[in-house]
């Protein structure tokens, strides 16, 4: 083998090399995505369901007082239409906690009790839950029932924006970090309200 034989395989090896090391992650990165579909992203950012199709409440029920708002406000609807026992009690705090966790954006959104016929304790709603909205429509309770995901329980909570729109329902057993993730981006994202 002549001297510039072999530096030609060489140069060869070493363009091999280099090209290794550039297409090298290239590959492995393709080959870990389309080779196993257990690490396929799940193509979706919420925790909450989006409830679909859109449905406009102050359009469905221009009679309800949960219209009544002056200024624009997300509303954090929990509905509980039985009489409120310790579930309900619980959901109540975490719908205050998790507006709490919202910071200085928690002025941007509203909590609303939604509790059908079922009777309130007044007290305890003044004395642990002030600014709460305490509504007993029963026509509105059963039409946010009847949005909620199939085999979803009755009770649970309904995000609404500023204009009306019932936007996401969250389970009763939501973790509350996951409701405020969702409730902080749509806030970021949000120029209304």
């Amino acid at each position: 083998m002549t001297d510039s034989t072999a530096k030609k395989r060489r140069g060869q090896w070493q363009l091999l090399l280099i090209a290794a090391v550039f297409l090298g992650p290239l590959a492995a990165a393709t080959w870990l995505y389309y080779g196993d579909a257990s690490r396929h992203p799940e193509g979706r950012v919420n925790h909450g369901v989006l409830l679909e199709p859109i449905v406009n409440l102050r359009e469905a029920l221009p009679d309800s007082a949960f219209n009544r708002s002056d200024e624009p406000h997300w509303q954090l609807t929990y509905v509980y239409t039985g009489n409120c026992d310790e579930e309900c009690r619980n959901g109540l705090y975490l719908s205050r906690q998790v507006r709490l966790m919202l910071g200085r954006e928690m002025d941007r959104v509203e909590r609303v009790f939604l509790h059908g016929d079922a009777p309130l304790d007044t007290l305890f709603l003044e004395a642990e839950h002030e600014g709460l909205v305490a509504l007993g429509e029963t026509p509105l309770a059963e039409f946010l029932t009847g949005k909620r995901p199939a085999g979803a329980p009755q009770n649970g909570y309904y995000l609404v924006d500023p204009l009306g729109n019932l936007v996401l329902y969250f389970p009763p057993d939501v973790e509350p970090r996951d409701m405020v993730t969702d409730l902080k981006r749509l806030l970021r994202l949000s120029r209304i309200g």
